[in-house]
């Protein structure tokens, strides 16, 4: 017809947003055979983390014993000349770091997967709530855990471009 307004036309209710179904326990039985189905992963990939942790810890630790044996080495090397010792020290110090490092980060990732599947074996077996809550608060907190390393090694990425050009020209255009 017209686009008139019919003023004895009932008032209509503005639309609602329609809520999640949060609190409203609607966790399908297809949720619950994936979430069954990924728990033993997650806790072997936290367990095969640990294990990775400690043995990167454990190199890291070892590097340190051997930092005065690479500057001695390093040293002897005739084609470093004197700065042999500093690149021996320099060398292994690096790799240490990085091994203690990198070995204290895998072991946080790890925890928050470990965690995260005994959560959800906890939640499968009790049917608690708050077991499901900290599952998924650990999930959270490894996906964010990651994105900062990533953002963080993003980061770094122009100052070793930078780094590897001052060594490039320190090297071929020595002093």
């Amino acid at each position: 017809m017209s686009s008139e307004v019919n003023p004895y036309q009932s008032p209509e209710n503005p639309p609602v947003p329609i809520k999640p179904l949060a609190g409203q326990g609607m966790i399908t039985e297809t949720m619950l055979v994936y979430l069954k189905d990924a728990s033993p992963w997650l806790r072997f990939i936290g367990i095969l983390g640990f294990v990775s942790s400690g043995m990167t810890v454990l190199t890291g630790l070892s590097l340190f014993a051997v930092v005065p044996l690479l500057g001695r080495v390093f040293s002897e090397m005739s084609e470093l000349g004197s700065y042999g010792a500093a690149a021996g020290f320099a060398f292994s110090g690096t790799m240490m770091v990085y091994c203690l490092g990198g070995g204290v980060l895998m072991f946080f990732l790890s925890l928050f997967a470990y965690r995260f599947g005994e959560k959800i074996k906890s939640y499968l077996r009790t049917g608690a709530e708050g077991d499901l809550e900290m599952a998924f608060k650990n999930n959270k907190n490894l996906w964010k855990f990651l994105g900062i390393l990533c953002i963080i090694s993003l980061a770094f990425i122009p100052m070793l471009i930078i780094g590897g050009v001052v060594v490039a020209l320190a090297v071929a255009f020595p002093w």
